[in-house]
């Protein structure tokens, strides 16, 4: 990890154009989750996502930004078209928060802030990859009750197996931005994040065995209520409760409104 961020500072550090320029803005959109719960639905946006970004731009083609993303993620076994799911009968919720470092590549000489420079274009189409960190803290509601969910590790007996609530992730995907006027952008971006984590919904593997504790625990009777919310009961020890898929996908999809800062070393028209 540490030599990927020093390759990428030495990219910055080595490319140079006299129309290098800054460029801030804001986000608004859409937040989703692909996982053990919602397993194909890529297109499923729930919820209301908002961030921010600082980018540098190299010159008509790449760029380097700094993005920080806010939202929330849910799903239900409920909604699910399929009976085992239905029986299953988990569901959560999650706030997302992350802060990536991404690398953008425009399809046509996009240069906010210098347009018409000659060959450049008011839009192009781009693509981004990058890599960042993020937390998360899936709850659920049960008995009109809130619980959050790592607390009571709902796949294992032994609470010192609990996951962590951050992660790094791998953000990718693609967009469009057109300079509306002078220094002013809008973008369109949809943008998938696997995340190095398979417990963004609190479910993973299997169902564990609690039978080595105390059955008269209130804490223990609450977690394999939690484990366990089929009726009639289908979570015998060492079963399949997940989709043994190793990482979960959130998205964020939505429109961002950004403005260029101009360097003086950039010709002007």
């Amino acid at each position: 990890m540490r030599k990927l961020f020093i390759f990428i500072f030495l990219i910055i550090q080595a490319v140079h154009s006299d129309a290098q320029t800054w460029e801030i803005g804001g986000f608004a959109g859409s937040s989703g989750y692909m996982g053990d719960i919602n397993p194909i639905k890529a297109y499923k946006f729930t919820d209301f996502a908002f961030g921010g970004q600082v980018k540098r731009n190299i010159d008509g083609y790449w760029s380097f930004k700094l993005a920080a993303m806010h939202g929330n993620i849910r799903s239900d076994d409920a909604n699910s078209p399929y009976e085992q799911q239905q029986q299953r009968n988990l569901n959560f919720y999650s706030p997302v928060t992350e802060l990536t470092f991404q690398t953008e590549f425009n399809f046509f000489n996009y240069l906010p802030g210098l347009f018409p420079i000659a060959g450049s274009r008011k839009f192009s189409p781009y693509i981004f990859t990058g890599i960042g960190g993020m937390m998360f803290n899936p709850k659920t509601m049960l008995n009109d009750i809130e619980y959050e969910l790592p607390k009571y590790v709902t796949e294992n007996a032994n609470l010192s197996d609990a996951y962590r609530t951050y992660s790094l992730t791998v953000p990718y995907g693609a967009g469009i931005k057109y300079n509306v006027k002078g220094n002013w952008n809008v973008i369109g971006e949809l943008g998938y994040r696997t995340a190095f984590t398979d417990y963004l919904d609190d479910v993973s593997g299997n169902y564990p065995d609690f039978s080595p504790l105390d059955q008269s625990d209130s804490f223990t009777l609450e977690r394999a209520a939690l484990s366990d919310r089929s009726n009639p009961k289908i979570g015998l020890p060492n079963t399949q409760r997940g989709d043994y898929r190793k990482r979960d996908t959130y998205m964020f999809a939505g429109f961002s409104l950004t403005y260029t800062f101009v360097s003086r070393k950039c010709p002007t028209f």
